[in-house]
């Protein structure tokens, strides 16, 4: 399957996820839990290049 990158910022992302959250829990754990995933990766990874002075 073909993916795409978005590029939002977090309250965007937010929006999505409580918009998700108002569907059937069935239908959407596992784009939620993607993009937890995703969104954690991506925050660790900011947060450990601040602390090393590259962000």
């Amino acid at each position: 399957m073909a993916t795409i990158e978005l590029r939002l910022d977090i309250n965007e992302v937010n929006v999505i996820i409580k918009a998700l959250s108002d569907r059937p829990f069935k239908e959407v754990y596992e784009l939620l839990g993607k993009i937890h995933a995703q969104s954690n990766a991506q925050l660790s990874q900011n947060t450990a290049e601040g602390k090393n002075g590259k962000g």
